[in-house]
């Protein structure tokens, strides 16, 4: 993929695989809330005719490359490659039309294990759920004919969210990730680290073990709304922003019994964020156990 190809693929489809949703829109135009800080009012403006973005509170604007530029904190080849894997569908015009085609394979798996690392050891602890190594693994993989490695947790298309202190990519198809454990109750996450963060403090709980839902985008909302029929409890744990409240607002539309658990980080990002932040000590354990058994 070229500047050109990433360049034509539609602003609002790239925001929307970070999970940012606009907040108000027309045939002509959309608003966004700042994707690179929080903020309370809409600054972020996409032309949809000319597909360039311009962000009000900081005076910038641009394409897809500068947008991704800036959020990834990355080069223009860095960039690219990120774009290559994403995997999303982009929509090229061609006479008026939209036609639609994938993005090609450009990546191999070369290696998967266990963590061991001590790059991904040490970003495991710096995000404190390194006790949770057993539900994750460790990816050596290669693009372009460079070779990186990377936290890897699997979703259901057998593809691969990779993390690492400098990346945040998506190998393969994008898609969910289930875990059964034959349960009436569904706990729902919006990433990964959310998961292993809840699990750090899950077993001090006295709860039956759950299924789990782990997103891995808030994008995904609403592939999983027919899932949610034959759970008789389903506790939420998104992000506190924009795109959190609107997958909240979703499911609780299709399911009365689903319940916003995010009181419980109210006043973090979210529930990583937390648990790094938030509670480093056993008052995590007796504040969640107050707020939520039942």
């Amino acid at each position: 993929m070229n500047c050109t190809q990433f360049n034509k693929i539609s602003v609002e489809v790239v925001l929307q695989s970070f999970g940012h949703f606009p907040t108000k829109q027309n045939e002509k135009e959309a608003w966004f809330l700042n994707p690179f800080s929080k903020e309370n009012d809409a600054s972020f403006k996409i032309n949809k005719n000319l597909n360039c973005w311009y962000l009000f509170s900081e005076g910038i604007g641009g394409n897809n490359i500068d947008l991704m530029k800036k959020y990834l904190n990355a080069s223009i080849s860095e960039v690219l490659n990120w774009a290559e894997n994403q995997n999303f569908s982009s929509f090229h015009q061609q006479s008026g039309n939209y036609k639609l085609f994938n993005l090609p394979k450009t990546y191999e798996i070369v290696e998967v294990k266990d963590i061991q690392h001590p790059a991904l050891v040490q970003y495991l602890k710096s995000r404190k759920v390194e006790r949770q190594k057993h539900l994750i693994q460790e990816i050596h993989y290669q693009m372009n004919d460079k070779k990186y490695f990377g936290i890897g947790f699997k979703n259901d298309s057998d593809g691969y969210e990779i993390r690492n202190a400098y990346s945040k990519i998506c190998l393969g198809k994008k898609d969910i990730t289930t875990i059964k454990n034959n349960s009436k109750s569904l706990l729902v996450f919006e990433g990964f680290f959310d998961f292993l963060s809840f699990k750090n403090i899950e077993e001090s709980l006295e709860n039956e073990p759950s299924d789990y839902m782990i997103l891995n985008s808030v994008s995904m909302i609403n592939k999983i709304k027919n899932s949610l029929e034959t759970y008789e409890k389903i506790d939420l744990y998104f992000d506190n922003d924009e795109a959190g409240n609107r997958a909240v607002e979703i499911i609780k539309n299709e399911n009365n019994e689903a319940e916003d658990c995010r009181v419980l980080y109210s006043d973090f990002k979210d529930l990583n964020d937390w648990l790094i932040h938030g509670n480093p000590n056993n008052e995590v354990k007796i504040q969640y156990q107050s707020t939520f058994k039942r």
